[in-house]
């Protein structure tokens, strides 16, 4: 199914409702791929970088490219990034607020895809659940 032959009631809002899913498409793969890397750069941890990849996998998209006219970067009222985005305080922080990032784009996902393609969205919400986890195991005192 191509995006563009969504069907609802509300067909103005579907241009919008297509920015918005791959607006948080990219800030999910984004968010993870952080992750991912410092776990297998940084931490030498295959199993969390293996487990990352594989969602990032998951995170994958029918018809991908029936998103991109709906993109519209010039008109991002929030484009600009607010003094906290542009501090970290070292690589833990970095790790935090890229699973933050991650979630929170699952969590807009999963909600976006129960109006274009209900099955997907589960996927999202698995993401989402196993982004939890593996803060918990990742950011755990004990990681340390």
């Amino acid at each position: 199914m191509a995006y563009s032959d969504v069907k609802s009631n509300t067909s103005k809002t579907e241009p919008k409702l297509f920015r918005l899913c791959d607006a948080n498409l990219n800030r999910l793969k984004e968010g993870i791929r952080v992750i991912e890397d410092v776990n297998r750069y940084l931490y030498d941890d295959s199993e969390i970088a293996s487990k990352l990849k594989s969602l990032r996998h998951l995170a994958k998209i029918d018809n991908y490219i029936d998103l991109l006219p709906y993109r519209d970067i010039q008109n991002d009222v929030l484009k600009e990034s607010i003094p906290q985005e542009l501090e970290r305080e070292n690589i833990k922080s970095v790790l935090l607020a890229n699973y933050k990032r991650a979630q929170e784009a699952a969590r807009v996902l999963e909600e976006c895809f129960k109006v274009i393609e209900p099955k997907k969205s589960g996927d999202f919400k698995t993401i989402r659940y196993e982004l939890y986890a593996l803060e918990q195991k990742n950011l755990s005192p004990e990681s340390d």
